[in-house]
């Protein structure tokens, strides 16, 4: 779909339909709303006072032009209370709105910067959550199906600003907003695709597409690479399976120095039967998504590339299947990281823990100063959290704090869990160093206090994605499937860190 931003009046554009928005409890309309409403009569606040449109968040309500306007049709969103709103609920009502036009066919349509100028939104900002909303809402996985869709694609979208000064505003938060709703939607196209497609070699491919599409360093280091460096941990979970396994290295410099200034490693298990220790049959269809957090880093890499922060980045991702065979290593059996530490396999299905292991330990001799994981690690993340927030274990908090912050700018939220020492009893073994499972309570707290083992005294934090990289059913600019999280909480927390540019003042939140 085609972005572009120009100046006009919105009642005055010549489109399929346009979008407006509304307050909830508003009494008075005003601007482009104003003039739309005079135009077609008085029946946008004809519906007000029938109490018809309410301006409730996500309402949307479609009313047909009858040549009165340019547009054909008019679709008011509703953004809920003022004093309530947020960013977020801009992308989400955008969403709704831009997926309610494709059902009606509609193939160019414009909006004007929805939220600009209410509770600190930017016109920039507005711009950016326009696109992100829109490009997020509209998403669909068809690669393998044959039948043609009902309906028809959004082409392009319009935002319509009020002069050329803020024009350039618009342009620069809509080319943001693309770059990070495309990098999400990169790695749902990941998170979905079929475990026969999305092989470890497939990763790798992306990856390095991915870095030849836009300037990004990258190396796949193969087995016997791993052998030669020690990787017992993953190369023990990738023994099972037929397909070769692939440690995945992207970098980015932005920096002018040669420090690390942020390393990101992500697991990626492309299909997790549980192994020997094998998963219930009903559902392990999904297990084709046990790489969300290796597809979410790979993405992030891309964004982050074409952004071009002042900062510099390395990407970590183990990918291999976990599968049950005569060579799949068995529970009993002790393996050892590359960081020389063994390893008792008290449960082969934990291990996203073991493959990051490695790729911690690895981390470690590359000296960065602050690491962040993400993995679909326990499904005891899930129970504590449900599929509303991605759980955050960390062991420093400034880095925790602005993973956090990260996360609510993009709308995926995060709960910090607690990391007490004693936790840590439950990790030990009477035949290794540490055993990779802690039993069932507290297993999310378990799970991450093993990976803090590997991760040392680097600032880091692990985020357990387990609940929220997928969804079953649309809502906002989600929709069923994979959610592309926390692509985007990744990109901002970069940003975040980058050096400002020189002369150039960076943009308050």
């Amino acid at each position: 779909m085609e972005i572009k931003t120009i100046a006009g009046d919105i009642a005055r554009i010549k489109a399929d339909a346009i979008i407006v928005n509304l307050l909830e409890g508003s009494k008075k309309l005003d601007g482009g709303l104003a003039r739309i409403d005079q135009a077609l009569d008085g029946a946008i606040s004809h519906l007000i006072r029938r109490g018809e449109i309410k301006g409730k968040l996500k309402e949307a309500t479609l009313l047909h032009s009858l040549g009165k306007l340019p547009a054909e049709r008019v679709v008011v969103i509703g953004l809920g209370k003022k004093k309530e709103l947020t960013l977020d609920k801009v992308r989400q009502a955008v969403a709704e709105a831009c997926r309610l036009l494709r059902r009606k066919n509609a193939g160019n349509i414009a909006i004007t910067p929805v939220g600009a100028g209410l509770v600190g939104i930017t016109p920039e900002m507005a711009a950016q959550t326009i696109a992100e909303g829109a490009l997020l809402g509209l998403y669909t996985f068809r690669q393998h199906i044959t039948k043609k869709p009902e309906h028809g694609e959004i082409k392009r979208l319009t935002i319509v600003g009020a002069d050329k000064a803020e024009v350039a505003l618009l342009e620069q938060g809509s080319r943001k907003g693309r770059i990070l709703a495309e990098a999400a939607n990169l790695a749902r196209d990941m998170v979905n695709e079929p475990a026969n497609y999305e092989t470890p070699a497939q990763m790798a491919n992306t990856a390095a597409e991915a870095a030849k599409s836009y300037g990004l360093e990258v190396e796949v280091l193969e087995r016997e690479q791993m052998r030669k460096l020690g990787m017992g941990a993953l190369l023990g979970v990738a023994q099972g399976s037929e397909q070769p396994p692939k440690f995945i290295i992207l970098r980015y410099k932005g920096g002018k120095s040669s420090d690390i200034d942020l390393l990101l490693a992500g697991k990626a298990i492309t299909f997790d039967s549980g192994g020997i220790s094998i998963k219930p049959s009903e559902g392990m269809g999904e297990m084709k998504g046990d790489m969300a957090g290796g597809a979410a880093v790979i993405a992030a890499m891309s964004a982050v590339a074409q952004l071009k922060p002042n900062i510099n980045v390395t990407a970590l991702i183990p990918a291999t299947e976990n599968l049950p065979s005569g060579r799949a290593v068995k529970p009993g059996d002790v393996l050892t990281a590359m960081n020389g530490k063994t390893i008792e396999i008290i449960s082969t299905d934990a291990e996203g823990r073991m493959i990051l292991a490695d790729a911690l330990s690895y981390a470690s001799t590359l000296k960065a100063k602050r690491i962040v994981d993400v993995a679909t690690l326990t499904g005891a993340c899930m129970v504590a959290l449900g599929k509303i927030c991605s759980g955050a274990f960390a062991n420093n908090q400034e880095l925790a704090n602005a993973v956090v912050t990260a996360g609510n700018e993009a709308g995926e939220r995060i709960w910090q869990m607690p990391m007490f020492e004693e936790y840590k009893e439950q990790n030990k073994s009477d035949v290794a160093d540490i055993k990779n499972a802690g039993g069932r309570y507290g297993g999310a707290i378990t799970a991450a206090q093993f990976l803090a083992e590997f991760a040392g005294d680097t600032p880091w934090v692990h985020l357990d994605i387990a609940g929220t990289n997928m969804t079953d059913k649309e809502q906002g600019y989600l929709v069923k499937g994979a959610t592309g999280v926390p692509v985007r909480t990744l990109v901002n927390l970069v940003l975040a860190l980058a050096t400002p540019p020189k002369n150039k003042r960076r943009t308050r939140r």
